[in-house]
């Protein structure tokens, strides 16, 4: 059993003084039990974290093998996401729902792509009469969700371009949704963008070339970005890199990642939903939530809202509870209050997954009793 001393987190102002831990859930109800051999963790305790846009299971050159995805989700677990939605891998990561030790993932089954329009190994590649029958087999091998690969690098134009016409779209949607999976696209620039909404795209990932027009057009819709900053800011050097053969790439690349944090801003100012994703895996390592955590206070978020990104409403987003009575024990520890200072999410005190202290100081020294 586990003693909780909060404040226990139950929303971004709601509070309890304390919870317990029994048989691996929650309960506000002190049990009747509560003096015999319990372990007190003492601090500030929110739901687990959430990644919204994570690949266990890929590195930058494709599939990686189980040994690999554990490292990969175990950083997670350690960085306090115990809920990744994993949005396109080329592994089968599904004897992960199986080890108690390791996160939680929602599933987007592989990235879709176009032919030699994407990243070599990563996903599943269909020209657009291909497509509905691609999405279909993704929304059964996936957890309610499809990725697309929204626009990509065009060699001919030597710039970001569209990889998908209006009409292969609308038939893609209504195939993933009569399948009852919500489909989320990979947009880096402007041009992809309004079909993908017109069509009755579920989410957006990246969106760093949101225009007035389409963060209107989100509003609208109701339709959430992953801003994935952590990622974004990696944009210089993919410019620096293709600067001699694609200058005008190069330089749209760099003005997309000039104008991140107004872009962020922007969508939230209108009321679109944001949430926290690092895109980890590829070229990013796990474990950076609180990076980028951080990089949403950064783009204008007040510091409970980008906390709750990452926790409570991205929890409620993709279906899972956070702190309620008798949800799973999934939950993070911190010495200090991080709507205060969000530089705390980056150690944990205590990391409990499925009622096991697994992670942080507290796992660490064996706990306190």
């Amino acid at each position: 059993m586990l003693h909780l001393r909060g404040p226990v987190l139950v929303g971004p102002q709601d509070r309890r003084d304390e919870a317990w831990v029994l048989g691996g859930r929650v309960t506000f109800d002190r049990p009747r039990t509560a003096g015999e051999d319990v372990q007190t963790l003492e601090g500030v305790v929110l739901p687990g974290l959430v990644d919204a846009h994570c690949h266990v299971g890929l590195d930058a050159h494709g599939a990686v093998d189980p040994e690999t995805s554990r490292e990969q989700a175990t950083a997670d677990r350690d960085a306090g996401t115990l809920l990744i939605r994993d949005a396109g891998s080329a592994a089968d990561t599904r004897w992960v729902d199986d080890e108690p030790d390791l996160p939680r993932i929602v599933r987007a089954g592989r990235h879709i792509a176009r032919p030699r329009r994407y990243i070599r190994n990563f996903a599943a590649e269909v020209e657009p009469e291909q497509l509905v029958d691609e999405v279909r087999r993704q929304a059964r091998a996936g957890d309610g969700w499809v990725k697309l690969v929204g626009d990509w690098i065009d060699r001919d134009l030597g710039d970001l371009a569209p990889c998908w016409p209006r009409e292969a779209l609308d038939a893609a949607m209504r195939a993933a949704h009569e399948e009852g999976a919500r489909v989320t696209a990979h947009c880096f620039g402007e041009d992809c963008l309004p079909d993908l909404l017109a069509a009755g795209i579920d989410c957006i990932e990246h969106g760093t070339g949101l225009t007035r027009d389409t963060v209107l057009a989100c509003a609208a819709r109701g339709v959430p970005v992953v801003p994935t900053l952590v990622n974004i800011a990696t944009f210089p050097a993919i410019a620096a890199g293709g600067e001699a053969k694609f200058p005008k790439y190069a330089a749209h690349m760099r003005e997309l990642h000039a104008r991140r944090y107004a872009t962020v801003r922007s969508a939230v100012e209108e009321g679109v939903p944001v949430f926290c994703g690092t895109d980890a895996g590829g070229s990013l390592p796990h474990g950076l939530v609180a990076q980028e955590v951080a990089e949403l206070v950064a783009a204008g978020l007040p510091a409970v809202d980008a906390i709750s990104a990452a926790c409570w409403e991205a929890r409620r987003w993709l279906g899972r509870p956070a702190l309620e009575e008798g949800a799973p024990a999934d939950l993070v520890v911190y010495p200090d209050d991080p709507r205060d200072d969000v530089g705390v999410l980056a150690a944990p005190s205590a990391v409990v997954l499925r009622g096991a202290v697994l992670a942080g100081t507290a796992a660490a020294a064996g706990g306190g009793r």
